[in-house]
């Protein structure tokens, strides 16, 4: 019986070292990615389902769907991307909670996180700090958006793909206004009652224009 306890001991530390070891390489071993080359339906696509995890509060299908996006779009290991996706989903459901500005900058230091190891894994340098507020920025105007003029959404969306991928933000005007548009469309319905199936369907067809737009604007010469 012992030695049957000291070989499934052996087996249980055997096994944690070796993710140990799996877990440290897929964090610190270098790895750099084109940012700018990805999928623009999938990650359209994983756009429109987080969305509706988000307002449906379903924390850990929004955290699993972060971790697909970030497979996709950043072609993180497997390690990384948990990391990553969990710093985002706490930010979101930290500015979730909140009800003044106060309370969401609280969810700012994992949206610095989040940004600086997307920084880290890419191979265009960019303000991670600037693109984290300007993150920030656009989920308070969409939140407060009967306190903002008209355009302003689409101005800080545009504004932050800007941040993340070195470029004017001229460039992201329609990406930013057919995503503001999909928002609008959301939050409307969701006023009026509820967002329906067909809803829901107005708005993939408009995240999966933006992301498409969005691409364009950064792989054009």
């Amino acid at each position: 019986m012992r030695r049957l306890l000291l070989r499934i001991l052996a087996v249980i530390v055997t096994g944690a070292v070796l993710l140990s070891i799996w877990a440290a390489v897929d964090l610190y071993i270098p790895h750099k990615v084109d940012i700018r080359d990805f999928d623009p339906d999938e990650v359209a696509r994983l756009d429109t389902a987080m969305w509706r995890s988000y307002y449906s509060r379903q924390r850990l299908k929004l955290y699993f769907e972060l971790t697909e996006l970030l497979e996709k779009q950043y072609k993180l290991n497997f390690w990384r991307r948990q990391a990553m996706a969990f710093r985002a989903a706490k930010a979101a459901f930290v500015f979730k909670d909140g009800e003044s500005r106060a309370d969401y900058e609280k969810a700012l230091p994992d949206l610095e996180d989040f940004y600086s190891e997307i920084r880290n894994i890419s191979t265009t340098d960019f303000d991670a700090d600037q693109a984290a507020k300007l993150e920030l920025e656009w989920w308070i105007v969409h939140r407060q958006r009967k306190s903002y003029p008209p355009g302003s959404l689409s101005k800080a969306l545009a504004e932050t793909a800007a941040a993340v991928y070195d470029l004017p933000p001229e460039r992201f005007t329609e990406h930013a206004d057919l995503r503001a548009e999909a928002m609008e469309i959301r939050d409307t319905k969701a006023e009026q009652g509820g967002v329906a199936e067909e809803d829901w369907a107005g708005i993939d067809d408009l995240l999966h224009r933006s992301w498409r737009s969005l691409y364009h604007a950064v792989n054009e010469k």
